[in-house]
């Protein structure tokens, strides 16, 4: 077994992995390795050739493979190690990560750090209890994607997409380009889960239907899809009986929604947060286990990638000033909470107190809502408030927190969204 000793370990090379990486070397630190499995870094961004990319980070629009590029040229830049085809088998409380690849065979690479940057994989069929037979042609947005736009292969000549999400509506419009016949876009949901961008260029200019509070409830066919039957929903998204409709098509396409991918995370016995399915992290983004930090779509599902790219950057930031003792980790962390209308925040802890700098909280709302106000309190004190003209749930919210204003005997901040 081949061993190595690292500094920092960066487990995906993704836009989170990439910023990661870079910022690690950026700060000081000597030994940085990309441990990524698939064959060329960049992650999910290099079947992405739609632009719309690295509007906040480079004020263009990019496609992700050109976002993708700015990352893979610094990181050669800067001689960061980076293994191939690489596949992480294991992670020790140790901080010891098992891993292997056709080049070094098995490895024990002991890190003084690691950055969790997996990032999420797609919802499949049998996650949302879809009946019927297993025919060729069910297949996720994201196969599609790839399919399409790096194997040059067209999986179908007629298509129906089950969920908004944001891959799903881009697919409709890309498989539409190609010849590809999208029947409809069918959401269980009584509100679309897509970016509203991504529902005008996508759907809307395309002519493409989208169908609320309805859903595919069989697949038919053989060995070769023939259709689906749909249907509406109630409140409860159970198929209402006597609006079931049958549609010829021979591809389903399934943007159902997004999953952390987080094996790893729980094998390492990290705190997971349930309501992201992610680990629950600090202002650094380190996790609870000492060393160990977690970035990007593997904390929780951004529809961003300039929020990835950032989450990366705070946790390679992190993982340096570990190395270099300058995180104080005897403070008491501080709880982040979800308030009124809030889903979910990221981070969920602060340790640092009575510091110059700000931290980014990020959050989703529970429903849609127009004229908000976002407030900020410290253990029921306001410590900022902030307008905004609509907040919807497929839209990822940011907000920065002076953390100065965050009092050293302070037990809790919590993010509330109200009308008004």
């Amino acid at each position: 077994m081949k061993e190595l000793n690292v500094d920092v370990a960066v487990i995906g090379g993704g836009p989170a992995g990439l910023a990661a990486a870079i910022e690690a070397k950026e700060q000081g630190v000597d030994h940085v390795v990309i441990l990524e499995r698939d064959v060329e870094l960049g992650g999910i961004l290099q079947q992405c050739i739609h632009d719309g990319f690295g509007l906040h980070r480079f004020g263009k629009r990019l496609s992700g493979c050109g976002y993708a590029h700015h990352f893979i040229e610094s990181v050669a830049e800067k001689a960061i190690d980076v293994k191939l085809k690489t596949i992480v088998l294991e992670i020790t409380d140790e901080k010891i990560i098992y891993a292997m690849n056709e080049v070094d065979g098995m490895m024990k690479i002991t890190c003084g750090a690691i950055v969790l940057a997996m990032g999420c994989r797609e919802r499949t069929r049998s996650q949302v209890f879809i009946w019927g037979t297993r025919p060729s042609g069910v297949l996720t947005a994201g196969t599609v994607q790839r399919y399409i736009n790096m194997e040059g292969y067209l999986p179908g000549e007629k298509a129906v997409i089950l969920g908004s999400g944001d891959i799903g509506l881009i697919m409709a419009r890309r498989m539409t380009l190609e010849g590809i016949e999208v029947e409809g876009v069918y959401e269980v949901m009584k509100t679309p889960g897509g970016l509203t961008r991504n529902i005008s260029q996508c759907l809307k200019d395309f002519q493409i239907p989208m169908h609320l509070a309805t859903t595919v409830v069989r697949i038919h066919g053989n060995k070769k899809m023939e259709g689906v039957t749909v249907a509406q929903v109630d409140e409860k998204r159970q198929p209402i009986q006597g609006t079931e409709r049958f549609i010829p098509c021979d591809l389903l396409v399934l943007a159902v929604g997004l999953i952390p991918e987080n094996e790893l995370s729980r094998q390492l016995e990290v705190e997971m947060d349930p309501r992201t399915k992610g680990p629950i992290v600090d202002e650094h983004f380190m996790t609870s286990i000492p060393g160990v930090f977690a970035a990007g779509n593997v904390v929780t599902v951004f529809d961003l990638v300039d929020y990835v790219s950032l989450t990366g950057e705070i946790a390679g930031r992190g993982a340096a000033k570990f190395l270099q003792g300058k995180l104080n980790l005897d403070l008491p962390a501080k709880d982040v909470l979800p308030g009124d209308a809030v889903n979910f925040v990221v981070p969920q802890r602060i340790r640092t107190v009575n510091a110059e700098d700000s931290i980014p909280i990020y959050f989703r709302v529970k429903e849609e809502m127009r004229k908000v106000e976002v407030t900020a309190t410290v253990d029921g004190e306001v410590c900022m408030r902030k307008k905004h003209p609509i907040a919807l749930p497929p839209e990822m919210m940011v907000e920065t927190i002076q953390l100065e204003k965050i009092h050293e005997d302070a037990r809790e901040l919590r993010v509330s969204v109200k009308v008004g």
